[in-house]
């Protein structure tokens, strides 16, 4: 399930173009998990999980790390 979600996220291709005999499940079924687990938190808590890793096995060097507009919505009128 995780590979067909990750398949079509870094493809990016729409839910349809899914080749479900290669991932063994159907593009609606991927596609409804992906829902659930949005609305779940789930890929923000495994985004949260795989940075403490990486911190706690000093494999991410917080000093190059760099945020831009596409990570952080910008708030209208911020200074």
């Amino acid at each position: 399930m995780l590979a067909a979600i990750v398949y079509v996220t870094q493809a990016g291709c729409s839910w349809w173009k899914l080749p479900e005999a290669s991932f063994g499940v159907t593009r609606a079924t991927a596609h409804r998990r992906f829902s659930q687990w949005t609305a779940a938190g789930f890929w923000l808590r495994l985004h949260e999980a795989t940075l403490d890793r990486l911190g706690s096995d000093r494999r991410i060097d917080w000093s190059r790390a760099v945020v831009d507009s596409i990570s952080v919505r910008a708030e209208k009128g911020a200074i």
